[in-house]
């Protein structure tokens, strides 16, 4: 290494995951071109790789959030497209950095054209602030991960429904003030046979009763299948004030939905002659998933105009497993034929399904866990890392809106 190159991360190197961080470099020659890398391994022991090209100013100094990339991983200026663009050797992998007690840590260096090292920072993300707790909690039948905020409260209460599990939303959401119940749809074997609403339901009676929670109702945050659930929740459960709906259906997906002893859903299945596969390995799902407005499938259809609480929905524009704008326009009609005027609706063009919290590793296809193959998830990187940095701040603007926050206590 060099030791007049010195590379910094600002304001710091440990910061939250959902943070920027501001990258530089000084030390270097008048308009020295240098390759800049970013390096880090996921939970699963894979290993993702970014890299891209810069000049130096005539003070011999690289910003990124001043300059472009001349080449590499991604073109242009972008603060945080050394972690964005991350990608492992393998296609159709998923960064997973799902558990909460653990930093993400990424490490970034910058190189002479020839290839050797100059100088390396590494930042630290991590996913719990201080004094939140995390507590594993199993009750009746329904078994998460519990985080709370420092202090005593009264927190509003959110319920994270995860189609599969993972602690991110809910430790950082917990990180802002939030009380938040981690929730898995699906826990171990796959189960299509039935779900029961009860068993979530129990889940948003745990949180009412919590101590540390405010009289408000519950909020919940779902994407996916998850996002089914929550309508059906919002429709048939008292006490759900708020609900964010990001990329999903209007009806109930993969199995009968049971509630006290009877069917009130039938579910809206896949047509597999219609799966569309790729050159890459993965498959297109978009066209498989069945109508709901079908005369035949509307038993699946969620009567979300029997909900009192206020929507969120989002809906991705280049989201390639659902039709998601199509399955918002049907929702936003249907309660607007009832005289409800108790939703938002947000739709980001060149986005894809996944959307998460921000400055994750974008990820174009991988493993999808209801099918049992890899699909292409749909989304142009660079707005897709823009629609999440957005729709993170609209998370919980919307959250704190409706679930009577306290702004001393979410911050």
């Amino acid at each position: 290494m060099s030791a007049q190159v010195r590379m910094r991360l600002l304001p710091s190197a440990r910061c939250l995951f959902d943070e920027p961080v501001q990258v530089k470099v000084a030390g270097l020659r008048s308009r020295q071109v240098v390759t800049m890398r970013a390096r880090s391994t996921d939970e699963r022991g894979v290993l993702f790789n970014s890299s891209a090209s810069y000049r130096a100013d005539d003070s011999g100094e690289i910003d990124l959030e001043r300059d472009a990339s001349l080449c590499g991983s991604y073109v242009g200026v972008e603060p945080m497209g050394l972690l964005r663009s991350l990608k492992p050797d393998a296609l159709h992998k998923y960064f997973f950095k799902n558990r909460a007690l653990e930093p993400f840590m990424v490490n970034f260096s910058v190189h002479e054209e020839e290839g050797r090292m100059l100088a390396e920072a590494t930042n630290e993300r991590f996913l719990m602030g201080d004094g939140v707790r995390r507590v594993p909690v199993k009750e009746g039948n329904f078994q998460g991960v519990l985080f709370t905020p420092p202090g005593d409260g009264p927190f509003p209460a959110v319920l994270d429904l995860n189609t599969f599990k993972s602690e991110k939303r809910a430790s950082l959401l917990a990180t802002r003030g939030f009380i938040v119940l981690a929730l898995t749809v699906f826990i171990g074997k796959l189960n299509l046979e039935r779900m029961n609403l009860d068993d979530y339901e129990e889940a948003v009676k745990f949180l009412q009763n919590h101590p540390k929670v405010n009289s408000k109702g519950v909020g919940i945050l779902s994407r996916s299948k998850g996002s089914d659930v929550a309508l059906s929740l919002a429709a048939f459960v008292p006490g759900v004030e708020a609900v964010v709906w990001i990329n999903g259906c209007n009806a109930n997906v993969g199995a009968p939905l049971y509630y006290k002893g009877r069917q009130i859903l039938t579910p809206l299945m896949l047509d597999f002659n219609k799966v569309i596969p790729t050159d890459s390995g993965a498959y297109f799902i978009k066209q498989a998933v069945e109508n709901p407005l079908a005369e035949e499938h509307k038993s699946s259809i969620i009567p979300i105009e029997r909900a009192n609480g206020h929507f969120l929905f989002v809906a991705s524009e280049d989201d390639l497993c659902w039709d998601s704008k199509a399955y918002v326009d049907d929702m936003v009609g249907r309660l607007k034929r009832h005289g409800k005027k108790n939703f938002e609706t947000v739709t980001y063009p060149g986005a894809g399904h996944v959307l998460e919290p921000p400055y994750g590793p974008y990820c174009p296809s991988f493993l999808h866990g209801m099918v049992d193959f890899s699909v292409v998830w749909g989304g142009e990187p660079r707005a897709h890392a823009a629609a999440e940095v957005d729709l993170w701040t609209k998370i919980q603007d919307f959250l704190k809106a409706h679930l009577g926050c306290n702004s001393a206590q979410t911050k």
